[in-house]
């Protein structure tokens, strides 16, 4: 899914500040786009909070009825230095990758992309898809990986049940199921959990990890702390249990974790990399590629950094105008000494 705000923040993504106690964060709406636009509630990033582990960016969609809204008709866009990852609820979306993947996006399946140094990709709704209910997220890729190959991989979890819940590990470790799927990441968790009405359950997890828990259906309580229906609790490391509790209605929970990022990122729009520099040749390239600005001369012979598309397709989105001001990043409290120099190789 692209980030369809016409003017997009900056967004400095770095270690957040310490904290002793769960933290819950208000979810924030953003239509996509059109006339029908569908609206997303967005929990990631935020000021307070932009980094859980290396998840960078949380949206949670409907249930939304794809005949009065639209469904999502997400054009060709690109994407660095970040993997996508698409959950459903209910409804299809049609992928469509410049790396040659054609898939499907059904409920309880994982469609993970993995952008590496460029890709671009489209998603849209089928028109018989009448309810569309899911959640897009993205993390951040390592200054190690970031600029491999693009990737794609398709996956579908096996349930796991214990007393009171059931559970989707599509990344990672939980439960005793492993996720086969490869992040290029290290060390992160993602899973769906279905909580039976009032039921408690604590999971034993990693202590090194943060951890955050979307209230996707229903309320919920996590480590004592009352969460609301669409909002994300951050769980900071230290903690080797989460114990979460459905309301009377049950609840559907998103958890994901991770080892800190202890890396300072920029993103931009669907850019994700380290410096002003990098996100202006990114947007250049981009925009030279799908012939909305002149190319370089200078790239005469260099290949495609977003690669080819089908002819066939809707035409691609235009990236937004860039600031006026320097995209640089904040020096915030968390942040690391041995943050990476400015300057990069798209």
């Amino acid at each position: 899914m692209s980030n369809l705000d016409g003017r997009p923040d900056l967004a400095v993504l770095a270690p957040g500040q310490p904290c002793t106690a769960v933290e819950v964060l208000q979810p924030r709406l953003v239509p996509l786009g059109g006339p029908r636009a569908m609206t997303v509630y967005r929990t990631l990033p935020q000021r307070s909070r932009s980094l859980v582990g290396a998840w960078c960016f949380l949206d949670h969609y409907g249930p939304d009825d794809v005949s009065a809204t639209g469904g999502m008709e997400v054009a060709r866009h690109p994407h660095t230095g970040l993997a996508t990852v698409s959950w459903l609820f209910t409804g299809r979306i049609d992928h469509l990758d410049s790396g040659g993947n054609a898939a499907q996006v059904r409920p309880g399946e994982l469609n993970l992309m993995i952008a590496g140094q460029g890709i671009t990709h489209s998603e849209i709704s089928p028109t018989d898809a009448d309810t569309l209910h899911g959640v897009q997220l993205w993390y951040a890729l390592p200054e190690a990986t970031r600029f491999g190959p693009n990737h794609f991989e398709h996956y579908r979890p096996e349930p796991v049940t214990v007393p009171g819940m059931t559970a989707r590990v599509f990344l990672g470790d939980l439960l005793g199921s492993s996720s086969t799927v490869l992040t290029r990441t290290p060390d992160l968790l993602g899973a769906e959990l279905m909580l039976d009405p009032g039921a408690t359950v604590t999971l034993d997890v990693r202590a090194d990890f943060e951890h955050a828990a979307l209230a996707e259906t229903g309320t919920a309580v996590v480590n004592a702390t009352d969460l609301a229906h669409r909002c994300l609790a951050y769980v900071p490391p230290g903690s080797d249990t989460l114990t979460l509790t459905a309301g009377p209605d049950g609840a559907r929970l998103i958890l994901l974790g991770g080892v800190p990022l202890d890396e300072q990122i920029v993103m931009w729009w669907n850019f994700v990399g380290r410096s002003h520099e990098e996100i202006v040749e990114f947007r250049r390239r981009y925009q030279a590629e799908i012939g909305a600005e002149p190319a370089d001369p200078d790239d005469a012979g260099k290949p495609e950094l977003f690669g080819p598309f089908p002819p066939d397709q809707p035409p691609a989105l235009p990236a937004p105008v860039l600031p006026t001001t320097r995209l640089r990043p904040r020096r915030q409290p968390h942040a690391t000494e041995n943050t990476p120099p400015e300057g990069g190789r798209p």
